[in-house]
């Protein structure tokens, strides 16, 4: 190592902030990406003119319920689709965003570019309905809405030179409390399995998706999965209030939250939430550790940067403003964290700016799954045979193996996760998913990871309730899972079938086609 370098290691001011800035900022934009790629790949078949439930018809009731202009429309729910709802524009914006977060990722972000990808992904979540219903999705717009004020105007050098405003490095911390704490209250005022600590008895295997590792750490030893619990509740409950603490205390804190983020990530498929939790845990450490743990060449642009910035009052106060605006915004989520009736992943104001937390208030203690199949017999009868449809990511054949899909997320097999906890009349979509697979319609094929019918569509569909369990690693049957068939979801239907008729004609899809 060359001299100026030692010199420049051990020379950086305490509390600077440039290489965890730099950090926070190309994780965003990973998970940016990542973000705006399933909108691309996701949202027409979801939402578009033809999808399951089309946003234009969305936007219609917003306005309708705003009193009957598009701007009363788009001040209570903000999005650029008000402009204009085509499956064209769909994939323009996603495309778009997908670009600018690559842009991030690769090292450049100021201001406008950090601004534009907020817009356009609250404008997505803003038609997305239920299948942009999850708590990440408001996490990610409170945390690029944080990230504009990170960076400077107009400078978009991966080191701009531009000192870090520490309000808003303050205000990551504070959102990753908020993050950790909501998610440990919720469990301790929720679901009792988690103040007995048997929660992860059921866990891995009922979770939305499991991973290739879930069915190993379901089986651990009971005592293990308790003290995994114990660990869940120390880092959610105790660690966040060293946060704000002395540097030592915060580092640790820090750590340990992008531990457990870590842990989350092999354990399942929680799309991109836990990558997205990192970012606000970086913010509880300083330069003074990476300097420590990136090359000594790349310290040294940092060290340059340092060198070279000058002191940008307007940045600094427009973060000290933001600052007060937060603290304004924070009252109702932390109150709703006092409640006893706390509700979780909730937005007390329509751009998200400052929103409640948290996950898996209760778990499930059984899992159970909706297989859609055909048939391209003309008539059904008890010889039937049945094809299934396979998913993305949830089990459907009981002989393949949980799959690595995170941070990716199929959003279809999450709903359907959700689905099978009730009956059908609480996911009217399902009746336009069974209109369009009789159809072939490509787009909704693409949703699924396995379709039984390459060539003709199917003369009927059907949707079949199953248990599935693990089962344990090394049986004589060779398979992942057990399962037992349960009942009829939804019955068979053909296209000419009246009731299927009359449902699409009442949900209006019949009349958008």
């Amino acid at each position: 190592m060359e001299p100026e370098e030692t010199i420049s290691f051990v020379s950086a001011p305490a509390n600077s902030y440039w290489l965890t800035r730099f950090l926070m900022l190309r994780l965003l934009g990973f998970v940016y990406l990542i973000a705006f790629l399933i909108a691309a790949h996701q949202l027409v078949p979801l939402v578009g003119a033809d999808g399951l439930t089309p946003a234009n018809q969305y936007l219609n009731h917003v306005r309708d319920a705003s009193g009957g202009s598009s701007w009363s429309g788009f001040i209570n729910l903000p999005s650029l689709f008000w402009i204009g709802c085509s499956d064209n524009g769909m994939v323009a914006i996603s495309w778009i965003g997908f670009a600018l977060s690559f842009v991030v990722l690769a090292g450049f972000a100021n201001s406008i570019i950090m601004f534009v990808l907020w817009v356009l992904y609250m404008s997505i979540i803003h038609i997305g309905q239920g299948w942009y219903g999850y708590g990440w999705e408001i996490q990610l717009l409170e945390t690029g809405f944080l990230a504009i004020f990170l960076c400077p105007l107009l400078d978009a050098r991966p080191f701009p030179r531009r000192e870090t405003p520490v309000p808003v490095i303050f205000l990551y911390r504070w959102l990753i409390v908020r993050c950790m704490i909501g998610a440990g209250l919720v469990k301790m005022r929720g679901d009792p399995c988690w103040r007995d600590l048997t929660a992860l008895y059921y866990f891995y295997e009922t979770q939305p998706i499991p991973g290739p590792l879930s069915r190993y750490l379901h089986f651990l030893p009971k005592a293990w999965l308790q003290i995994l619990v114990l660990w869940n509740h120390f880092i959610e409950l105790v660690a966040p209030w060293f946060a704000f603490g002395p540097r030592w205390c915060r580092y640790g804190a820090g750590i340990l939250f992008i531990i457990f983020q870590i842990v989350l990530i092999i354990g399942g498929n929680l799309s991109f939430l836990n990558y997205l939790t990192i970012i606000p845990a970086l913010a509880c450490i300083d330069d003074s550790v990476w300097r420590r743990l990136l090359p000594g060449w790349f310290v040294q642009f940092a060290d340059n940067a340092r060198d070279e910035a000058t002191e940008c009052v307007p940045m600094q106060r427009t973060a000290m403003a933001l600052a007060v605006i937060i603290a304004i915004l924070s009252v109702n989520p932390v109150l709703n964290l006092l409640s006893s009736k706390q509700i979780m992943n909730t937005s007390f104001d329509p751009l998200h700016l400052v929103n409640t937390y948290g996950a898996f208030g209760a778990v499930q203690r059984e899992r159970f799954a909706i297989i859609f199949e055909g048939t391209d017999d003309l008539k059904v009868t008890d010889d039937t045979k049945w094809k299934e449809y396979g998913f993305v990511g949830l089990p459907s054949d009981p002989t393949v193996a949980p799959p690595q899909i995170a941070p990716y997320q199929p959003r279809l097999d999450w709903q359907l996760w959700f689905a099978a906890m009730g009956p059908p009349q609480q996911s009217p979509w399902a009746i336009h998913l069974v209109w369009n697979l009789l159809h072939n319609d490509q787009n909704t094929i693409g949703l699924f990871g396995v379709n039984p019918f390459p060539i003709d569509p199917p003369k009927f569909i059907r949707a079949v309730l199953y248990r599935y369990s693990f089962a344990a690693p090394g049986n004589p049957n060779h398979v992942y899972w057990n399962r037992d068939k349960l009942d009829l979801w939804l019955p068979p239907m053909g296209l000419g079938d009246p009731k299927l008729i009359e449902l699409m004609h009442q949900a209006g899809w019949l009349d958008q086609q």
